[in-house]
């Protein structure tokens, strides 16, 4: 049995653009950067940056160039995929995607106006933000007895 499947957790490197091919289907491209954090034997923390073309199709494209842009982070469920062609100079060409299958996007950036059935976007740009709800938590008077390890519920 074979498996080609990727996860990946990056942050995008320019907006994405959406194209339509000739048949009428959505696509777009985007780059992604992932980074890799360790310390070497030296006790010196090192970084590294990877950098990976992906490709959405259909509604997931449309999401994309919707609700991401630069520096955005996203989690891209998909494949690799190679493809190979001849450029105008007749060199070969080669590229490995990931072809996105699900996206989920990251946290929203400060700022950024939410929506909902009740707060419609108009397509003004000085939308107000819907104001998240913060539970409130009433704290009971102490009573003095100390908390013991028996009556903890996990």
């Amino acid at each position: 049995m074979n498996l080609n499947k990727v996860f990946i957790l990056g942050r995008l490197t320019a907006d994405p653009q959406l194209r339509q091919t000739s048949g009428g289907q959505s696509v777009v491209n985007f780059g992604l950067a992932t980074n890799r954090v360790w310390i070497d034997k030296s006790g010196t923390k090192k970084e590294e940056a990877e950098f990976h073309n992906v490709v959405l199709w259909g509604k997931n494209a449309e999401i994309a160039s919707q609700f991401l842009a630069k520096g955005r982070l996203v989690l891209i469920e998909g494949r690799l995929q190679t493809r190979t062609w001849e450029d105008r100079q007749g060199q070969k060409r080669r590229i490995t995607e990931i072809i996105g299958e699900r996206i989920q996007l990251g946290p929203r950036p400060v700022g950024v106006p939410q929506f909902s059935e009740t707060n419609p976007p108009t397509g003004e740009i000085n939308q107000t933000p819907l104001k998240e709800e913060l539970p409130i938590i009433e704290a009971e008077e102490e009573t003095g007895e100390e908390i013991k390890p028996e009556d903890l519920p996990f």
